[in-house]
């Protein structure tokens, strides 16, 4: 993967380094040690790539869609066989679990496969005779360059949430991944090699912000699509909306959860302590409020506390482990100084995370899992995305109150309820302002057949993720109406 400890990138099929100085430390945030450095590549690597992607272009678009996923069902296959390699990858640059880790490639794999399905998914359709003898069509064509900016949270799902449907719909395609987390890209991008893409049909660029830029500047890039936070989702869209580009920036969320008084109380601690603390919180779909109702109150928050304050927490690839570090000494100190932000507006430390080390790995950025009771809706701490370990509770007198608590915020990514009532199921699923919702769902996280939907602040653009929107956001229609008189028939 490296050569003199530094990571490169993949351009027009070949690795090279990147021409600048400029390098940051990867480091293993359970245990605080350098793995490696990622290059903060230049404007002009990513005038490179795109050069060589644009060359590459009209022959890959006129490669049958039959033919452009035979490369995706070997990609599949090589993700399969080394589905333990990258996990553990994944766990040592992010910091999640080893079991996250898998589940993260699996949902990746799925997006492969739903990808290989493009010869029906890119199909048209088309109406014989809308006026006498005239017959209409409509094509899906390829939009040409096309690149995506992804997050350190999964650094090989999210990627595979848009590099297959641009592939397979015979676009050219290059990644800026996260400069925190780009060792299983770089392997990812080792097995890409062995899967039979012409060259600049796929590449990899590192970088930080110069590069982002490049490719929101440049006039041949098509459309981007990013993952992240939401002032950082709102730049990205607006840089590349003005620059003419179609867009698709997933943002930030504060994801809220409905606890009924009939919900089961086990299942509902249960999923909500996986939902709230795996992956260290650090979903864009982790559940960061939990809005008990009526006699949930007290039930639930003292269950949820005793889930909360058992949970071990350390090195991902210890097997017992149940919750990792956050990614970096920045996030932990972020993320501490908004639970004494709770606290000062009033809210009550249950479970306090602070401050914590685990044995062996004293140097790692571990917050533990914090629980914070009457949380005030309108402080600081309810409106901002923590991205932690942290879950805070609230509390309503009925369903009515708990949904306007769900709505009175910025964020749509994703709501929830836990119940046994069908009638209230389907209230809180007519009325939640959220892209994604959850009935006895802790993470509402769509299989790859369905839109990734966030809503409001969460997201940016129209056509989301995977899925269909994947396939429609990566082409373009073409309607061609066509006649052909008798007469000129009567020539041959």
């Amino acid at each position: 993967m490296t050569n003199n400890n530094k990571l490169r990138n993949f351009i027009n099929g070949q690795w090279q380094y990147a021409g600048t100085e400029r390098y940051l430390k990867v480091v293993n945030p359970a245990t605080a040690v350098t793995m490696t450095h990622v290059p903060l590549s230049p404007a002009l690597e990513v005038e490179t790539a795109v050069q060589a992607a644009a060359a590459a272009f009209p022959e890959w678009r006129q490669t049958p869609a039959g033919d452009r996923i035979q490369p995706l069902f070997k990609l599949k296959m090589l993700l399969e066989e080394h589905l333990d390699e990258l996990a553990r990858l994944i766990t040592n640059e992010c910091g999640k679990t080893y079991g996250e880790s898998v589940g993260e490639i699996r949902r990746g794999i799925e997006n492969v496969e739903v990808a290989c399905g493009i010869p029906s998914l890119m199909q048209g359709y088309n109406n014989e005779d809308i006026a006498r003898g005239i017959d209409e069509h409509m094509f899906r064509q390829p939009l040409g360059v096309v690149a995506a900016v992804t997050p350190f949270n999964f650094p090989l799902m999210i990627p595979l949430w848009f590099l297959p449907y641009a592939v397979a719909t015979g676009n050219c395609f290059i990644l800026k991944p996260s400069e925190k987390v780009p060792m299983s890209t770089q392997r990812f991008f080792e097995l890409v090699e062995q899967i039979g893409l012409p060259a600049g049909v796929l590449q990899l660029v590192n970088g930080g912000k110069e590069a982002v830029d490049a490719l929101l500047d440049h006039p041949a890039i098509r459309a981007i699509s990013f993952v992240g936070s939401t002032p950082v989702a709102k730049y990205i869209y607006s840089r590349g909306a003005a620059n003419g580009k179609r867009m698709q920036c997933q943002g930030g969320a504060k994801n809220p959860v409905v606890i009924m008084p009939d919900a089961d109380l086990d299942t509902a601690v249960r999923i909500m302590a996986d939902s709230a603390f795996g992956c260290a919180g650090q979903r864009c779909l982790a559940a960061s409020v939990a809005v008990t109702v009526g006699a949930a109150q007290t039930t639930f928050t003292e269950a949820m506390a005793a889930a909360a304050a058992s949970r071990k927490v350390g090195y991902g690839l210890e097997e017992t482990v149940q919750m990792g570090p956050v990614i970096s000494a920045d996030s932990k100190q972020r993320i501490e100084h908004l639970i004494g932000v709770g606290e000062q507006e009033g809210a009550k430390v249950l479970v306090d995370g602070r401050q914590r080390a685990v044995a062996g790995y004293e140097d790692g950025y571990f917050v533990f899992p914090t629980l914070l009771d009457g949380v005030h809706p309108d402080g600081e701490l309810a409106r901002t995305e923590i991205f932690g370990p942290v879950l805070s509770l609230m509390h309503a007198r009925d369903i009515n109150e708990a949904v306007a608590l769900v709505n009175g915020r910025a964020f749509g990514n994703m709501a929830c309820i836990f119940t046994s009532s069908g009638a209230a199921a389907r209230h809180f699923r007519y009325a939640a302002d959220a892209g994604n919702v959850g009935i006895n769902i802790g993470v509402a996280a769509p299989l790859a057949f369905f839109p990734f939907s966030g809503w409001n602040e969460s997201f940016f653009g129209d056509l989301h993720a995977q899925g269909r929107h994947g396939v429609e956001f990566y082409t373009q229609t073409k309607v061609v109406v066509e006649r052909w008189p008798q007469e000129w028939s009567r020539q041959f």
